[in-house]
C-alpha cells in the first residue's frame, strides 16, 4: 500500500514514536524503558515459603507414617529432626544463605515451631 511506505508492520501505526525509536504502545501505555528485561531473581520470601510450605507438609506425613507402621515415638521425633535439617539445608544452598540474617532467624524458628507441634503431637 502506498501509505504504509517506510514501515515494516502495519500493525505499529498506534506506536508512540521519538524519531526511529519507539516509545511507547498505546496497547500497553508503557514505554520500552520501563518495562525491565525479564529474568529470574529469587528473593528470600520464595525460599522461606517453599521451606514453610515442604516443613508443614513433611512434618505431619513423617509422624503419622512412621507410628503408623509401627516405629516408636522417638524414632518419629528423630526422623521429624532430620527432615527439618533436610530441609534447612536445601533452603540454604537455594541461596537463602546469601539473604539478610533476619531470614535466616526467622526459618530457623519457623522450623523449630513446626517440629515442636509434630514433637508434642507424638509425646500426647
Amino acid at each position: 500500500m502506498p501509505d504504509d511506505f517506510g514501515r515494516s508492520d502495519p500493525d505499529d501505526e498506534d506506536d508512540v514514536m521519538a524519531g526511529d525509536r519507539r516509545i511507547a504502545r498505546t496497547d500497553t501505555a508503557l514505554p520500552d524503558w520501563y518495562v525491565s528485561d525479564a529474568a529470574y531473581r529469587p528473593i528470600p520470601i520464595a525460599w522461606f515459603a517453599g521451606a514453610l510450605v515442604l516443613q508443614v507438609i513433611l512434618q505431619p506425613v513423617l509422624a503419622i507414617v512412621t507410628t503408623g507402621i509401627g516405629f516408636s515415638r522417638w524414632f518419629a521425633i528423630g526422623l521429624c529432626l532430620l527432615a527439618s535439617g533436610f530441609i534447612w539445608h536445601i533452603t540454604m544452598e537455594r541461596g537463602m544463605a546469601r539473604a539478610a540474617l533476619g531470614w535466616r532467624i526467622a526459618l530457623a524458628l519457623m522450623l523449630v515451631f513446626f517440629t515442636g507441634v509434630s514433637v508434642l503431637g507424638l509425646l500426647a
